[in-house]
């Protein structure tokens, strides 16, 4: 009896397998690429013949000894519904409410992944989001350390004012304008992912045919396991100068005695968040974070208090090498310290801390805000928001879980290589902020994933992608900018056929990485497209440098895509943004005055002018020059001096 239930449970889990199946992403209210020949496949039981019919065609083919099979069918013009079916001995697939229009493929990392219903203005926009023939299909996230066959999951969803909210945000806005414009079925192939750096979207081919990054290539795991051993040694490595040290309870009892070094760790621009994103990715265990403190001598008699954020687990903490709190608290952890304390001048602060219990996704890491971490005498009170260092514990017990950017191409083999090769016009890319440290090699890792991409589908698609807003400080050339290089190596990426970009800094947030203005992004884009692909006239580009010419102590600046001229969005007229140096390369905020499609820049103190920048900061706020058309002028350099994110390089 025992013998026959073991058959029949082979025989059930055998069929199951074999059953003959559409790839996931051929699902109810699928939208298929127009005017192409339409790729549709599956899987049945090796060398099955299988039958695919789609509207009015049939197609022939029989499974491989993997049990994958692949169709193409005639190109077929915008319309529907139809019915997809795929059938064979095995059994039969029947696929319900098929379309054939434009299929854009939206990718990127959290500005591209926002949905609508965190866009400006909600309430009104999913008033107008009845729009049946538009579909959205969002690719879960998944990982993988090898390229993936199918997708796990997902499912095509019906635009309407119910489901438009978690629809990606560009893409929508993108999608609409198009609808509207064509009266054609759209489709949004949705894969993309918070963080998510350019490495993370190449395949292991790609990287390998790139010097820069072959090297991390060869040395790609194959396991998660393996995957552990690598990141264990990349700490010991950046934290001890080894990468075979073997670190013991008297190294770290260093950093708590006052004897440590804190030259190795890692600097977060603020206390509070999760380490995951501030260097330690993967890391689940005990870390430190430590501080040195400033404190005057009329502090120092009295009696102070300590916050130091909220943290909801075991914490020690440590001041000078001695012990002066430990335990759980909730809520903002306050110390009352007795008066003497403290010592006149520096103090060394360190911290030992567990990851969060609630939530217990978030790791390690502190919440709060800025007016959480503090040291006051009731009086006086001394802030303590930056110069924060951080280091995990190698030595309690610990380990590294999957995450964004921990392995590359990890995103890719997961959820980029299940869609190919499914039929689409082209794709659209908003990502960038990850990249932002190492913007000089973007130069490269970013026209390297276009071509990748397109060789993947056999097809130079179009490829337009969104120039990094703004945000953080609105710093000055001399200081150098990662986002401005980052925002350089996007335009120079224009010179690739069949590339368009949206500028996008004057809709950007100083403050929030994630600019809530979607309309504005997905209305660039679409134009773009409109008039690339679908033959629409109409402005489409933002202006760009073309040339610099110098007459006497001025600097002459003329641009492409303003013909009609150019206009300073600024009460009084004045144009800003603009920057000037001579051979000395010392740059000074300049005067500029707009001469119909031409700028001219001159400053008192540069008498031979030999560089102009533009918007060249991470947040450029004052920029102010448009094409009449409404469009940005796009950030800008005339020279070619090396930058502050020149030798850094992609080294996992």
């Amino acid at each position: 009896m025992r013998k026959r239930l073991l058959l029949l449970i082979c025989f059930i889990s055998f069929g199951s397998q074999a059953q003959v199946k559409l790839a996931k992403i051929f699902a109810d209210h699928v939208v298929l690429q127009r005017q192409k020949p339409i790729p549709v496949w599956g899987w049945a039981k090796p060398g099955e013949k299988v039958n695919v019919t789609l509207a009015g065609q049939t197609q022939q083919t029989k499974a491989n000894t993997q049990g994958k099979w692949m169709v193409r069918f005639l190109p077929l013009e915008a319309g529907g519904p139809y019915a997809l079916q795929a059938s064979a001995k095995s059994g039969n697939q029947h696929i319900n409410d098929v379309l054939i229009g434009e299929v854009w493929l939206c990718s990127g990392q959290s500005n591209m992944e926002w949905p609508v219903e965190r866009a400006n203005q909600f309430e009104i926009e999913k008033k107008d989001a009845d729009y049946p023939q538009i579909r959205h299909f969002k690719v879960e996230y998944e990982f993988a350390l090898s390229p993936q066959e199918d997708l796990k999951t997902g499912e095509w969803q019906v635009c309407s004012p119910a489901t438009v909210g978690g629809f990606t945000a560009v893409g929508f806005f993108f999608a609409r304008e198009l609808y509207q414009k064509l009266k054609v079925p759209i489709g949004l192939l949705h894969s993309s992912w918070g963080g998510s750096d350019v490495e993370s979207w190449l395949s292991k081919e790609a990287m390998l045919s790139e010097p820069e990054l072959n090297a991390s290539a060869q040395r790609l795991p194959k396991t998660w396991s393996e995957a552990d051993t690598l990141m264990e040694k990349e700490f010991r490595q950046k934290f001890y100068g080894d990468k075979n040290h073997q670190p013991t309870l008297a190294d770290e009892a260093k950093y708590l005695n006052g004897k440590g070094d804190f030259s190795k760790w890692i600097s977060i621009q603020e206390p509070f968040g999760q380490w995951l994103w501030k260097g330690l990715t993967g890391f689940q265990g005990w870390g430190y974070m430590s501080r040195s403190v400033d404190v005057p001598a009329d502090l120092v008699a009295k009696p102070t208090t300590l916050a130091l954020g909220d943290n909801d687990t075991e914490m020690e903490v440590y001041l000078n090498g001695k012990r002066i709190s430990e335990g759980i608290s909730q809520g903002i952890r306050t110390i009352q310290l007795p008066a003497n304390t403290w010592k006149t001048g520096l103090n060394e602060l360190v911290i030992k801390l567990q990851k969060r219990k609630n939530p217990d996704w978030y790791g390690l890491g502190l919440l709060g805000t800025n007016q959480d971490y503090y040291l006051s005498d009731g009086v006086t009170k001394l802030e303590l928001i930056r110069d924060w260092k951080i280091a995990p514990s190698l030595v309690e017990s610990h380990r590294y879980v999957p995450m964004v950017n921990r392995v590359a191409t990890s995103i890719y083999n997961a959820k980029l290589a299940p869609l190919i090769p499914f039929g689409i016009r082209g794709a659209l890319w908003y990502q960038g902020e990850s990249n932002a440290g190492r913007s000089y090699q973007y130069h490269k890792s970013f026209p390297l994933m276009i071509n990748d991409w397109r060789k993947r589908w056999n097809e130079a698609f179009p490829f337009y992608y969104v120039q990094l807003s703004s945000y953080g400080p609105d710093q000055s050339s001399n200081q150098g900018s990662g986002w401005a290089e980052l925002r350089e190596a996007q335009t120079l990426t224009l010179q690739f056929p069949h590339t368009g970009m949206a500028v996008t800094t004057d809709i950007g947030n100083a403050q929030d990485i994630h600019p809530t203005n979607k309309q504005d992004v997905g209305h660039r884009l679409a134009v773009i497209a409109l008039h690339n692909d679908y033959g629409q006239s109409g402005t489409y580009s933002s202006p760009m440098f073309d040339q610099l010419s110098v007459t006497g102590n001025k600097a002459i600046v003329s641009f492409k895509f303003a013909e009609q001229g150019l206009m300073a969005k600024d009460k009084y007229g004045y144009v800003k943004g603009f920057e000037l140096a001579g051979p000395d390369k010392v740059f000074y905020y300049a005067q500029a005055y707009i001469t119909g499609n031409k700028i001219e820049v001159s400053h008192p103190k540069v008498t031979q002018p030999v560089a102009v920048r533009y918007a060249w900061s991470d947040a450029p706020v004052e920029a102010n020059v448009f094409s009449t058309d409404g469009f940005p002028l796009s950030s800008f350099r005339s020279d070619d001096w090396p930058g502050v994110t020149i030798t850094h390089k992609y080294e996992k």
